[in-house]
C-alpha cells in the first residue's frame, strides 16, 4: 500500500463528513454564545480540538465495529473491516488524536470544554458503540445525546459555562437523530439483520419505524420553533425553519406510505440537509437580524 493511500485510509477512519456536520453545529454554538464575533482563539483551537476528539471517537467506532462492518454492504470496505489498516494501527492513531485534541482544548480553550468533549467521546465510543448498539432498539435515542453535544461544546468554548441556549441547541440535534438514523436503518434493514444489530426496523418492523419517524419529525418541528419562541432567534429563522420542517414531514409521510423503496434513503439524505439548514438559519438570523 502506498503512503498516500494509507493516509487516505486514516482520513476515512475519522468519518470526515460526519465531523464536518458536527463542526457546523459547534461553530453555530460559538456564534450564538456571544452577541459579537467569536474570538479567534476558541474559534480556531476549539474547533480543532473538537474535530480531533470526534475523529478519535470515529476511529474507535471503526475498530469496535469491524466485525459488524464486514457483514454489511455499506461498510465492508472500511479501512479496518477490509484489513487495509490493523486494529493496533487504528488504536494508536485514535490515541494520538484524542491526547492531542484534549491537550488543545484543556490548555488553549478551557477545561470545561475538554471534559465535556471527553464525556462525549466516552458516550459514543464506549456507551453507545460497545453496549447500547447491541442492547436495545432504542440505541439511537439513548446514545444520541453524545452526538448532540457539539453545539454545547462550541458554546462552552466561548463562555466557559453551560447555559440554556446551548442546551436548546443540543435538544434540536438530539430529537433530530432518531428520524435521521431510522430512515437509514429502514434502507439498510437487511444489513443490520445480517450484522445482528437490533435496529428498530428489525425488531419492531418497518411500519412501526415509519410511524416513529413521523412522530419524531413532528416533535422536531416543534422543538425547532423554540429558539424563536424564547427570543434566541427572530423572524428570519422562523421564516426558513418552518418550510424546511414541513418538507421533512413530507418526506416522512411519503416514507410512511411505504410505496417507494427509495424513499427511506431520500429521507435520510434530506435529514442531513435539514440539520444544516436549521443551523445556518440560526447563524444568519443571529448576525443579520
Amino acid at each position: 500500500m502506498s503512503q498516500r493511500s494509507q493516509w487516505r485510509d486514516y482520513f476515512e477512519l475519522c468519518k470526515p463528513r460526519v465531523v464536518m456536520l458536527m463542526l457546523l453545529t459547534s461553530v453555530v454554538g460559538m456564534c450564538l454564545a456571544t452577541p459579537h464575533w467569536v474570538p479567534w482563539k476558541p474559534l480556531l483551537f476549539g474547533n480543532l480540538g473538537i474535530a480531533m476528539v470526534a475523529g478519535a471517537a470515529a476511529v474507535l467506532n471503526h475498530v469496535a465495529d469491524q466485525y459488524i462492518d464486514q457483514r454489511m454492504r455499506r461498510t465492508w470496505h472500511r479501512p479496518v473491516a477490509s484489513g487495509r489498516l490493523s486494529g493496533r494501527q487504528s488504536l494508536v492513531f485514535a490515541g494520538i488524536l484524542c491526547v492531542t485534541g484534549m491537550s488543545v482544548l484543556w490548555w488553549l480553550v478551557n477545561p470545561l470544554t475538554a471534559v465535556l468533549t471527553f464525556m462525549s467521546l466516552t458516550g459514543y465510543a464506549v456507551c453507545y458503540t460497545l453496549y447500547l448498539k447491541h442492547a436495545t432498539p432504542q440505541n439511537i435515542v439513548i446514545g444520541g445525546i453524545a452526538g448532540a453535544a457539539p453545539p454545547l461544546l462550541g458554546w462552552t468554548a466561548v463562555t466557559d459555562s453551560i447555559q440554556p441556549g446551548a442546551l436548546l441547541l443540543v435538544l434540536i440535534v438530539f430529537v433530530w437523530t432518531p428520524p435521521h438514523f431510522w430512515a437509514l436503518a429502514i434502507h439498510r434493514a437487511e444489513d443490520y439483520a445480517n450484522a445482528l444489530v437490533p435496529m428498530l426496523p428489525n425488531t419492531h418492523g418497518p411500519e412501526f419505524t415509519r410511524l416513529n419517524i413521523v412522530l419524531y419529525t413532528l416533535l422536531l418541528m416543534a422543538v425547532t420553533l423554540l429558539p424563536w419562541a424564547v427570543g434566541m432567534s427572530g423572524l428570519l429563522y422562523l421564516a426558513g425553519v418552518v418550510p424546511a420542517g414541513m418538507l421533512f414531514l413530507v418526506h416522512a409521510l411519503r416514507l410512511m406510505k411505504g410505496n417507494d423503496a427509495s424513499q427511506a434513503i431520500r429521507t435520510f439524505r434530506y435529514s442531513i440537509v435539514y440539520l444544516g439548514i436549521v443551523f445556518l438559519l440560526l447563524l444568519a438570523d443571529h448576525y443579520i437580524c
